[in-house]
């Protein structure tokens, strides 16, 4: 993995896809839905889900908005932090067995007013399925330092000898 993208990198238009995929188990599902506490059994029921228009469990979307954005954070958001997510649409099913692959356009990106040396960065992202299925569409906003101010931070420590 290379330093990720500072404030200057980003242009409005750009377009960043994600080099990995990855594919959603059911153990994933059924643990998320679990630790969250998520008592819908759609999520981890098949029996229950049977018997509803999707005739199999769908994957909990709190763990696809976490997979899509994890996807995405090596081409946008590795050096800074998160400022929130807007207009999150799942206009389609997800399933244990799918391969989720992101990507993210940039629609803007501004100097911070309040913290010199970062910028502000909004990304439209999209998860999309191994078939070109759109499972999750949502806005992703993101604080990014500058390649100067990045270039300050802590270093990769110096191994010490064996």
């Amino acid at each position: 993995m290379g330093e990720g993208c500072f404030f200057e990198d980003f242009r409005v238009g750009d377009v960043y896809r994600s080099r990995n995929g990855r594919t959603i188990s059911e153990a994933d599902n059924t643990w998320l839905s679990l630790v969250t506490n998520n008592t819908n059994q759609i999520h981890f029921n098949a029996h229950y889900a049977a018997h509803t228009e999707f005739k199999r469990p769908l994957v909990d979307s709190t763990i696809t908005i976490a997979i899509v954005v994890g996807l995405a954070v090596e081409d946008t958001s590795a050096n800074g932090f998160a400022l929130g997510w807007e207009e999150i649409r799942l206009p389609h099913p997800l399933f244990a067995g799918d391969t989720l692959y992101a990507e993210s356009e940039v629609l803007e990106a501004r100097a911070s007013r309040s913290r010199p040396g970062w910028g502000i960065v909004k990304v439209r992202q999209r998860g999309i399925t191994q078939d070109g299925t759109v499972v999750i569409v949502m806005t992703r906003s993101f604080m990014v330092p500058t390649r100067e101010t990045g270039a300050r931070r802590a270093p990769f420590p110096e191994p010490r000898a064996e």
